[in-house]
Parts: C-alpha cells; sequence; structure tokens
C-alpha cells in the first residue's frame, strides 16, 4: 500500500488507471474480529457509478465501493517466474492452440473462430488475441452467429493472470451477460527433471489413438471428428501401459511436441491402479521422447478443481502460468 510522508495510507489510483494491475485495500464492515481491512490485487476492469470492479489472477470479479477505499496504488506485472521455463502469454497460447487444433476455422481481425463439431470447447471457441475489427458488440453479434450457423454454442475462450492476458475482455462480456462456465490453469516446467523420474520401460508410444488408448480414453463414443482433433498437431505421440489381457490400457498419455515445447494431455490411469505411479511413468516415457526431438519445456492444462492432477503436476516441477475460461453467449431471454 502508499503510505504518504506523514505516515498515512493514500489512495493513489483514479478511474484514469482502469487497465492496469493495481492493489488496494479496503474496508470490510463483515469480517472477523481484528481483520477490519480487505486487500485485492489484481486488474482494475471498471471504474464506474462509485464501484471498482478488480479482475484477480483466477478471473473473479471483486466489486469495490469507492467509499470504502482505504489505500490504493498501480502495481507492476506479476514477477518473471524463478526457476522453469520463461514464456509469454501470446507464445504460449498459440503453442496450446496447435496442439488441439479445430477442424474448420476463420479470422474475424485478429481473432480465430474455431469449430470441431462440438468437440471440446478449446477447439469450439474463439480465440481473441488481438483486435477483432469491429466494435466489440458488432464482433460478439458476428460470432454468434458464425457459431448458429454449424449449429454450435458460441463461446469466448479468454485468459487471466499473465502480463498480455484479457480481463478487460472477460469484464466486457460479464457486462454483456455472457456466462463463464469452465476455468481452468495452463502450467509450465522443465522437461528434464520429468523424464528423469521413471524409466518408460512398460510404455508403448505411437502415433495413433488406436482401440486400446481410446478404451482408456475418458471421453467415451469418440468420433471421428473427435479423432481427427486428437491425432493433430506438429508431432503427436500416444503413450499406453498395457493393462491385463483383453482389457483396456492401466494408463495413457498424449503429447504434442512443437519446437521447444511439448504438451501433456489426457492422462489417465485405471482407478483401481491409482497411486502406483503409472502417471508418472506415462509422463517420464513422453517427456524422454519430447527432449529428444528437441524440445526442453511442457506444458499442460489442469482444472482449479482437480486437486489430485495439481498435486502430481507440482511434485514434476509444474506451476500455474495463467487461468484460462469459456464463456458461453447468454440465451435469447438473456440478450
Amino acid at each position: 500500500m502508499e503510505i504518504s510522508a506523514f505516515g498515512r495510507l493514500e489512495v493513489r489510483i483514479t478511474a484514469a488507471d482502469v487497465g492496469k494491475r493495481v492493489s488496494v485495500r479496503c474496508l470490510n464492515d463483515t469480517a472477523a474480529a481484528g481483520e477490519k481491512f480487505t486487500d485485492t490485487v489484481g486488474v482494475l476492469t471498471s471504474w464506474d457509478s462509485g464501484v471498482l470492479l478488480i479482475t484477480r489472477k483466477d478471473g473473479e470479479t471483486v466489486r469495490i465501493p469507492e467509499s470504502s477505499l482505504v489505500a490504493g496504488k498501480v502495481v507492476p506485472a506479476a514477477p518473471a517466474r524463478r526457476r522453469g521455463p520463461a514464456a509469454s502469454y501470446e507464445e504460449l497460447v498459440r503453442v496450446v492452440t496447435r496442439a488441439w487444433p479445430p477442424l474448420v476455422s476463420e479470422r474475424l481481425g485478429e481473432w480465430e473462430l474455431r469449430a470441431a463439431a462440438g468437440f471440446t470447447r478449446r477447439a469450439n471457441s474463439v480465440l481473441p488475441l488481438g483486435d477483432p475489427g469491429l466494435p466489440l458488440d458488432e464482433a460478439l453479434t458476428a460470432v454468434r452467429r458464425w457459431y448458429d450457423e454449424r449449429g454450435l454454442p458460441a463461446y469466448v475462450q479468454t485468459a487471466t493472470g499473465a502480463e498480455g492476458t484479457q480481463e478487460l475482455l472477460c469484464a466486457e462480456l460479464e457486462r454483456r451477460g455472457w456466462v463463464r462456465e469452465v476455468t481452468a490453469e495452463v502450467w509450465i516446467g522443465g522437461l528434464a527433471p520429468v523424464a528423469d523420474l521413471a524409466e518408460p520401460a512398460g510404455v508403448v508410444l505411437s502415433r495413433r489413438a488406436d482401440e486400446a488408448w481410446l478404451a482408456r480414453y475418458q471421453r467415451k463414443g469418440v468420433s471421428e471428428v473427435a479423432l481427427k482433433v486428437l491425432e493433430s498437431g506438429p508431432s503427436v505421440w500416444f503413450a499406453t501401459v498395457p493393462g491385463k489381457p483383453g482389457g483396456a490400457p492401466a494408463a495413457i498419455g498424449r503429447c504434442v511436441v512443437d519446437g521447444r515445447w511439448a504438451g501433456f494431455a489426457a492422462v489417465e490411469v485405471d482407478p483401481a491402479l491409482r497411486r502406483q505411479g503409472l502417471a508418472t511413468t506415462v509422463m517420464a516415457a513422453l517427456a524422454a521422447q519430447a527432449l529428444d526431438e528437441g524440445a526442453s519445456a511442457g506444458w499442460l492444462q489442469v482444472e482449479t478443481d482437480n486437486a489430485a492432477a495439481r498435486a502430481l503436476y507440482a511434485r514434476l516441477g509444474f506451476a500455474p502460468h495463467h487461468a484460462y475460461h469459456h464463456y458461453r453467449a447468454p440465451g435469447p431471454e438473456q440478450a
């Protein structure tokens, strides 16, 4: 917080700081005894009619009455990671997108409209990097029309929590009634420590998702469209740990190698065989393959409520880079 020469806290932000990262302290009349103040750090996304809206790195928006402000200042972007690979948001999101490509895409200015017959939100949502070339309301109307023509709900994928992410767009979508349905995080880490964690013995690597692999994949009844998405990307590998004869594999995983990056997905283990290190074995085998192809850094996506996966990836040396969100267009009665 800002402290004046007289030792008092001061509010050193104004409505002109909308779009900047700020730290504020406000009075909290509902707090427990001894917790008179509440501190909030995030991007100031609005300051209208005596109310501040601050979007935190997890995408949650905090409403703060101007009258409750005790102190506030503009703060620099979050510091760079002290260990592991470094990446800008734009670099990383483009790598992530190439690893899970749509079957159909179209440009709207610098936005990319993506569709894959409804298989996952990632492949059926707008990636809004830059200017759509239209005022926002017109752009969103064009988005809704494009997805409606394909019989799909309209989603916009946004990100928060890193330099260059889209807190302002999140706020604008929420003002227009778009609903945030899913929040997850992209984590990054070094590959070499992962490859050293386990011997790849017993892991079968393939360029195709065969029937055995699909038998363990959590999305049952994978369509031809879904299979095309799964098998597309710069250099795709599928890992399988065989299970009992005639049964589904004990564990599976997918990896896409793209330059210095390797993206991990679909790491799944037979529930009866969990906590035996199979997920680590799959990750290690895929990491070793990616290292052989010249990659050095890894990324993966994990939902915020998946405690077991988050604990595993933290042990493997991964850490959050940014959060991403899928906003769904409001229904006709909400529009």
